[in-house]
């Protein structure tokens, strides 16, 4: 029998019927260290010195708040070698999208095992599951590549990157407040495995290890709890390849397509930018001649506006799943490339740029925006070394 020494449950109130004080075994300490990458931090010295329990603890408090329960309470505890979660504030049905996603991680642990096996991990890699997201308030789903190791060494947040980061602020910017920000970050990355930010081109063979691990993943995390589509986006061209070969639509950025994951639900997938590639696309070093600046800054403006517009989407679907995506897509490029293209262009030359408001008021007077502008979905201009994986 669990003794929870200390703990008196018995003497907390729950302010509304809808809260609950539900109990659930996580499994075997062997299981919960993989499953939550413990000890996420530790070489020789631990950066920070937490126990698994603590560490679990941090994980699952991150997602009842990302949820919106912010009295909620965790308490984990281990007993007879295995762990058990007391979440208090929650309703009483919150184990089953938690119990899902570790379920989920048992297959992503299989992976990369075989993976392993197979002489192709990497001995900087980490297996690394989308832990601390919302798991019952989710807004959006976000397809990503991989996460950074420092997401998870440094920063013990999945949503604490220089990618979400920036994806968050373009939320923000289309009505989001950045308090809210994370229930339409619920990630989803094809490969579970966090790797140094340059590492996309090592990635790319092994998404087929990790293939029960997405599909079930993807099943699970598209639809809400009343069984409703989240709109969903996909960012980077190994994303959106991967979406052409596991459901067959061909995604590209801002089109929009249709994927079935099962049960016949119909999931509204928009084709995006990674988040960073904006940092490479606007870099003159990547252009050759004299107009190299002017290239980048051409490119780095289409890059911005196409963001825009997709964050733009993702925030209107994410506060209105039932709108019609088509219409709002086209909404938001005539947003972003029409009634606010002075608005994009001063965006790209203060946050790519790191002008002052009035310098990149100033730098935008003097810029046909319009003509940069006009090939909204087109890709940007080709540059001089090869685009990377993001």
């Amino acid at each position: 029998m669990l003794k929870l020494a200390g703990l008196t449950l018995a003497a907390l109130t729950l302010s509304t019927a809808a809260q609950a004080d539900i109990f659930m075994k996580l499994g075997s300490t062997e299981r919960v260290t993989r499953l939550f990458a413990y000890p996420n931090n530790c070489n020789v010295i631990c950066y920070r010195n937490w126990t698994l329990e603590q560490t679990v603890e941090h994980y699952l408090s991150q997602s009842v708040q990302r949820d919106g329960y912010d009295s909620a309470k965790v308490m984990v505890k281990t007993d007879n070698d295995q762990l058990f979660a007391q979440i208090i504030g929650v309703p009483d049905d919150y184990q089953k999208p938690l119990s899902a996603l570790l379920d989920a991680g048992d297959l992503a642990y299989n992976g990369a095992s075989k993976l392993n096996a197979d002489g192709k991990w990497a001995f900087n890699w980490y297996l690394f599951l989308p832990l601390g997201m919302a798991l019952e308030n989710r807004r959006s789903v976000e397809l990503l590549h991989f996460p950074p190791d420092y997401s998870l060494t440094q920063a013990q947040d999945y949503l604490k990157s220089a990618t979400t980061d920036r994806w968050a602020s373009l939320l923000t910017v289309n009505g989001v407040p950045a308090e809210q920000t994370p229930g339409f970050q619920t990630i989803i990355d094809i490969a579970p495995i966090a790797a140094p930010s340059n590492a996309g081109k090592d990635l790319e063979g092994v998404y087929d290890y990790f293939k029960d691990y997405q599909t079930t993943m993807v099943k699970d995390i598209t639809v809400n709890a009343s069984g409703a589509a989240l709109p969903t986006v996909a960012f980077g061209a190994p994303v959106r390849n991967w979406i052409k070969q596991q459901y067959g639509p061909t995604v590209n950025v801002l089109s929009l397509v249709t994927i079935n994951p099962g049960d016949g639900t119909k999931v509204p997938v928009l084709g995006a930018n990674h988040p960073s590639y904006i940092w490479y696309a606007a870099d003159p070093a990547n252009y050759t001649g004299s107009d190299a600046q002017a290239k980048a800054d051409s490119a780095g403006l289409k890059v911005m506006a196409q963001d825009l517009s997709a964050a733009c989407w993702q925030s209107i679907m994410g506060r209105q799943p039932d709108g019609n995506p088509d219409i709002e897509l086209n909404t938001c490029a005539q947003t972003w490339q029409v009634a606010q293209k002075e608005k994009t262009c001063e965006l790209f030359y203060t946050s790519i740029r790191h002008l002052t408001p009035q310098q990149a008021i100033g730098k935008c007077a003097t810029t046909n925006i319009k003509a940069q502008l006009k090939l909204l979905k087109a890709p940007a201009p080709a540059t001089a070394t090869p685009v990377p994986a993001l």
